[in-house]
């Protein structure tokens, strides 16, 4: 038998005695809601009884809404059009929205914009090995973002390379390249294209063409087992068709270890010897670039000559 109230109110008083008010009003409020479920419970057993006593049908004294509703038949539901059966497909665009969120190239895109120029880079056509290994390093901690880093390092490697495969094959123009800030000395321009395509000697930098393909559209080498990922060169990006603000921070990141790649990391001993108006020169000047059209956008499957020294610049994979 339960307990009347004022001894429950009685016995818990002790519970409330630190929050009097708060604790009463917890109390009442059970309470009255469970004197209301009790009414509605016997009024709605006494219409039972009453209907069932009379012999007249059940909804006869129901309110008119509740009489339609009760007495109208279950409609399947209707068959689903071709655009809605469309909408409704499992794709890897769909399920690549969480990426194409930032990194532009998303179902309706028609330029591979990002949503933050200065910050998130165009994936969309990048070599599908080398996005794997930026999957990969963001996964394995070598890399460093906490979205990405949440999004990436519960699955599996399988379906990082399903994601890389998908963005590697897309085919979107680019935006038009990024001008030199307004006062940008020409000798900025000029050192910085001198570093990209000649380097430089005196000091063991080698010109980012070396391993960057000579139209510094990447590299997307041919795989030499496709069941290891295995290839005779890396996998590297383009240089090109990037926002200037961007490559500054990933050349800062290198050269600060926030950044880094399979080891022996090439790039990161690279950036090192790199001094910030060096960063600055070149992020200027590969922002100022147009991007080449037709087939020379493409990732070139081989580099221009043979790569820089493997001993000094020997590189641990796909960078």
């Amino acid at each position: 038998m339960q307990r009347p109230f004022l001894f429950q109110f009685a016995a818990r008083r002790s519970v409330h005695s630190a929050y009097p008010a708060k604790g009463l009003g917890r109390l009442l409020g059970r309470q009255l809601g469970r004197l209301c479920c009790t009414a509605l419970a016997c009024a709605a057993a006494a219409h039972v009884l009453a209907a069932a006593t009379t012999s007249a049908p059940i909804t006869s004294s129901l309110p008119q809404p509740l009489q339609s509703s009760v007495n109208k038949p279950i409609q399947p539901p209707l068959p689903l059009s071709k655009q809605d059966k469309q909408d409704k497909q499992n794709t890897m665009a769909q399920r690549m929205q969480a990426c194409t969120t930032c990194h532009g190239a998303g179902i309706t895109a028609q330029v591979g914009r990002t949503a933050n120029e200065a910050f998130f880079p165009r994936i969309a056509g990048k070599p599908a090995l080398y996005l794997y290994n930026q999957l990969l390093n963001f996964k394995d901690g070598r890399r460093h973002y906490g979205l990405m880093v949440g999004m990436v390092e519960h699955m599996s490697d399988a379906y990082l390379m399903e994601m890389a495969q998908y963005f590697a094959q897309l085919d979107l123009p680019y935006p038009a390249p990024t001008p030199p800030r307004p006062g940008t000395p020409p000798a900025t321009l000029a050192r910085g294209q001198a570093l990209a395509t000649q380097g430089d000697a005196a000091r063991g930098l080698p010109a980012c063409t070396a391993c960057h393909g000579a139209a510094l559209m990447g590299v997307a080498p041919a795989l030499a087992n496709a069941n290891t990922l295995a290839s005779s060169l890396p996998s590297m990006p383009a240089l090109l068709g990037l926002p200037r603000d961007y490559m500054a921070g990933q050349l800062g990141a290198w050269q600060t270890g926030q950044r880094r790649a399979q080891a022996p990391d090439c790039m990161g001993r690279i950036a090192k010897l790199l001094t910030p108006d060096d960063v600055d020169a070149l992020a200027t000047w590969l922002a100022a670039q147009s991007v080449p059209v037709g087939a020379a956008a493409k990732p070139a499957i081989t580099v221009p000559g043979a790569l820089p020294s493997t001993q000094q610049w020997a590189c641990g994979g796909a960078q």
